[in-house]
């Protein structure tokens, strides 16, 4: 199995099916990491939908999202579930950026952080402009998550 991307390396390339809620509509598509590429990239991948370490990890970047914004940066969140899954779960929680469905874990594989039998690794990558690998955090055990400040930081240190 693949390890993790390094800073200062390129990005796995992927693309996925994803949705993105705006009102009452959920746009599915698919989400290309090329397509990210001019801005960072906060790449969040989360063991489970409706799980509550999950759900509180994005409902906080949610609440946060106009701070990544102002640093120019996008979020997308990754995890196993399918699209109806990921759509319940935005709709709940009213969660602001897309969530992608990596349901045969192949994305997760090739960012080395797919445990068997188990699933994935909660995990943050930030990528930048050009989708090289800028800082990056994978938790050994997942019961906690990377908090908005330290992504934030993470950001401002691209713009120096």
């Amino acid at each position: 199995m693949p390890k993790p991307p390094e800073p200062g390396s390129t990005a796995p390339d992927f693309v996925l099916p994803g949705l993105l809620l705006g009102g009452d509509t959920a746009e599915r598509r698919e989400y290309r990491l090329a397509d990210a590429k001019g801005g960072p990239l906060v790449l969040v991948f989360y063991p489970g939908d409706d799980t509550t370490v999950c759900t509180k990890q994005l409902c906080s970047y949610t609440s946060d999202l106009d701070r990544f914004k102002e640093l120019g940066a996008t979020v997308w969140g990754v995890s196993p579930q399918d699209l109806d899954s990921h759509e319940s779960f935005a709709r709940k929680h009213r969660l602001a950026f897309p969530l992608l469905a990596d349901a045969d874990r192949a994305v997760a594989k090739a960012y080395g952080i797919a445990v068997p039998g188990l699933g994935l690794r909660r995990s943050v990558f930030i990528l930048d402009e050009n989708g090289a690998v800028r800082w990056k955090h994978v938790a050994l055990a997942g019961l906690t998550f990377q908090h908005s400040d330290t992504l934030a930081e993470q950001l401002a240190a691209l713009k120096k």
